[in-house]
C-alpha cells in the first residue's frame, strides 16, 4: 500500500508530466508553423540536374511512379496471408495508423509542393492530381508503410532477439540530438529544419512518454528497410531515369544526397514510418 507521503509526490509530479507533454507537442507544432509563415520560398527553383545509378529505359513512361506501388504493394499483398506472420490479422489497427499519419503527411506535402519546396514532373506521373498532389503521391503514404510494418513485423517473428535493446537509449539520445541540432542549424531550410525538428521532438516525447519496448525493434526494421527505401526513393529522385520525378528546391534542403536521394527523405520516411508503428503498436 502507498505511503500518503508517496501518494503526494505523484500527484505534485502529474500536473508537471502532462505540461512537459503539451509543451512538447505545441512547441515543435509552433517553431514549424512560424518557419511556415515567414519563409519565403523562392517560386520555381527546382534541381532537375541529380546524380544517376543507372538508367532503366522501361521507367520512362508516365506510369514510373504507379509501377513503383505495384512493386511495393503487391508482393507484400500476396505474402500478407503466409501461416507464420500472419499480416492480414494486424490490418485492423494498421489501416487506421496509417490514414491518420498518412494525412498529416499529405497536407504536409500539399503545403510544400504549392509553396515550391518540391514539385513533381508530368513526363512520370498518369496526370490526375487532387490537391495539387498526383494520385501517386497520395498512395505512396500507404504503399510504403503497408511494405514496411510488414518488415516490420517478419523481423520481430523470425528474430526473438532484441538485438538493439543494450543500446537502445543511446542510439535515440543521439537522434534526438542529432536531428534537433541539424534542425536549427539549418533553419530557414524549410524541408530540412521542419523535418529534423519534428522528428526530433517526437522521438523525445517518445523516449520520455511512451513504450520503450518496441523502440529498438523498429529501429532495426528501418535498417533493415532502408535499401529497398533507396531503391524507390531513388527512382523518385531521379537516380534510374533520365529526370526525377519528385524535384527538389536546392535552397530548402539539406544538400546532401545518397545516391540521388536527399538525406532529408531518410528523416522524413523515418518520421512516417516510427508515426505509423506508434499508433499501430498502441492499438493492437
Amino acid at each position: 500500500m502507498e505511503s500518503p507521503a508517496t501518494a503526494h509526490n505523484k500527484a505534485a509530479i502529474r500536473p508537471q508530466s502532462n505540461l512537459l507533454k503539451t509543451t512538447l507537442i505545441a512547441l515543435p507544432i509552433l517553431l514549424v508553423g512560424i518557419q511556415w509563415l515567414t519563409d519565403g520560398v523562392q517560386p520555381g527553383n527546382l534541381l532537375m540536374e541529380v546524380p544517376k545509378v543507372r538508367l532503366f529505359p522501361w521507367l520512362e513512361t508516365r506510369w514510373a511512379y504507379f509501377y513503383l506501388h505495384i512493386f511495393t504493394f503487391v508482393p507484400v499483398f500476396a505474402l500478407s496471408f503466409d501461416k507464420n506472420v500472419h499480416y492480414y490479422k494486424k490490418w485492423k489497427p494498421l489501416l487506421p495508423a496509417i490514414a491518420i499519419v498518412g494525412a498529416v503527411f499529405i497536407l504536409w506535402d500539399v503545403f510544400f509542393t504549392v509553396q515550391g519546396v518540391w514539385g513533381f514532373n508530368e513526363r512520370y506521373f498518369a496526370g490526375i492530381t487532387f490537391l495539387s498532389l498526383p494520385v501517386e503521391e497520395w498512395l505512396f503514404f500507404f504503399t510504403v508503410p503497408f511494405a514496411c510494418v510488414f518488415i516490420y513485423e517478419c523481423l520481430n517473428f523470425y528474430i526473438k532477439t532484441d538485438l538493439l535493446a543494450r543500446v537502445e537509449r543511446p542510439i535515440t539520445l543521439g537522434l534526438i540530438a542529432i536531428f534537433l541540432a541539424v534542425g536549427f542549424l539549418y533553419w530557414g531550410h524549410l524541408y530540412t529544419s521542419t523535418t529534423f525538428i519534428l522528428t526530433g521532438f517526437f522521438i523525445l516525447y517518445h523516449f520520455l512518454f511512451l513504450d520503450s519496448a518496441y523502440r529498438s525493434r523498429f529501429y532495426l526494421a528501418f535498417l533493415v528497410s532502408f535499401l529497398p527505401f533507396l531503391l524507390v526513393n531513388g527512382v523518385l529522385t531521379g537516380g534510374y531515369t533520365e529526370q526525377p520525378v519528385v524535384i527538389y528546391n536546392p535552397e530548402e534542403y539539406l544538400g546532401i544526397r545518397i545516391t540521388s536521394v536527399p538525406l532529408d527523405d531518410a528523416v522524413y520516411g523515418f518520421l512516417l514510418l516510427f508515426g505509423v508503428v506508434t499508433l499501430y503498436e498502441r492499438w493492437r
